[in-house]
């Protein structure tokens, strides 16, 4: 049996993994779901200090604390930058990372620097004029391609506002996914604009990492958590 530690992304909180993290505990699994500070069950902690750090610290400290070890590292969307920066920090707690459909910085690299300009300008804008220069509002779930109307009520009644602080501050790093020969990528495809296509084609054939993808949308773990279940049980063999 493996232990897997999922982290959510953006806006949402460790309620997301519930078709996934059930499941995975029900097959004898350990599985972890926490909510990163400031979201989920934990947003009322939310404040402008929040950023990047918090979030890694947050993650680093349920390692130590829970004196987890082989630890299957899982992060969707924004917390690609939270599990690249918990492999910096506590690689020896860790047996492989999956990148959910997330962004993989380069050393000196924050969340929005790999946004196109536009995107970054109306982010920008949004946190000035809707979230008090500190925070930043969930897109609709459709903006992800959330295809059930169920999944679709279900994300709109608990995702929270996210702190900005912790999309633009930039991660320091050596490149930790190296460490591991177990590392995946998982890019949704029924998105083509989105910006993880370019992440996975800078990679290159010679790279070292497993590249899967699924017909989804961005939400992998609500759209299709049977196959991701799959995918995550596949890297404990690896």
């Amino acid at each position: 049996m493996a232990t897997f530690v999922l982290v959510h992304g953006a806006w949402h909180g460790g309620w997301c993994w519930r078709k996934v993290a059930e499941p995975l505990r029900a097959k004898g699994h350990s599985v972890f779901a926490p909510s990163l500070t400031g979201l989920g069950d934990r947003v009322h902690l939310a404040s402008p200090e929040l950023n990047l750090d918090t979030h890694i610290a947050d993650i680093v400290n349920l390692l130590e604390a829970e004196e987890l070890s082989d630890v299957i590292l899982c992060g969707h969307s924004y917390a690609g930058m939270v599990i690249t920066g918990v492999a910096e920090r506590a690689p020896q707690y860790l047996r492989g990372l999956v990148y959910l459909d997330a962004f993989v910085p380069a050393s000196g690299q924050g969340l929005e620097d790999m946004l196109p300009t536009e995107r970054r300008e109306a982010n920008l804008a949004r946190v000035a004029d809707e979230g008090a220069g500190w925070r930043i509002a969930s897109p609709d779930p459709e903006f992800w391609k959330v295809r059930s109307p169920e999944d679709i009520a279900w994300l709109q009644r608990h995702l929270v506002d996210h702190p900005f602080a912790s999309m633009t501050q930039p991660l320091l790093h050596s490149d930790p996914w190296l460490k591991f020969d177990n590392r995946t990528f998982v890019l949704a495809t029924l998105n083509k604009e989105s910006p993880f296509h370019p992440i996975v084609e800078s990679f290159g054939e010679a790279s070292g990492w497993r590249i899967e993808t699924v017909d989804c949308g961005h939400d992998v773990m609500v759209d299709e958590p049977e196959w991701l279940i799959q995918l995550l049980e596949s890297t404990v063999k690896t």
